[in-house]
């Protein structure tokens, strides 16, 4: 009876654990989708440039994604047309959240400043690696 126990237990853990990985893709999938939606309504020209990490080591992803929800404070929209949809899309990138074991060494300083539309992109990459 123990026996059956435990093997019922592992099973139930395994099939937990195999359910939690496509619902974690599928928010990144989602994300992304958020992510190209903001480029094409984003203001790009006469605008602050931000910090923008680029293919960040392992141990810095987690790092990397709060630089760019840092920098997806000071994105502006386009025009006032799309203000509101577009509040709601940053409102989506700030409650993301991604975990990371790695220590990092880097700040969000110490990248390089780039346009908001490549800003995007660059995130969007950083997704997609996720992914992966």
């Amino acid at each position: 009876m123990e026996r059956m126990l435990i093997f019922c237990m592992l099973f139930f853990c395994s099939s937990m654990a195999m359910t939690a990985a496509p619902h974690k893709i599928a928010t990144y999938k989602q994300l992304f989708k958020t992510i190209t939606r903001l480029e094409t309504t984003v203001k790009d020209k006469d605008v602050e440039l931000l910090h923008t990490p680029e293919n960040p080591v392992d141990g810095c992803l987690s790092t990397a994604v709060i630089c760019f929800q840092k920098g997806a404070l000071k994105l502006q929209p386009e025009n006032s047309q799309v203000n509101s949809t577009f509040t709601q899309t940053i409102r989506v990138l700030q409650k993301f959240t991604f975990s990371d074991s790695g220590k990092c060494e880097s700040s969000c300083e110490s990248y390089e400043k780039k346009t908001p539309k490549e800003f995007l992109k660059s995130f969007a990459n950083l997704i997609k690696q996720v992914i992966r």
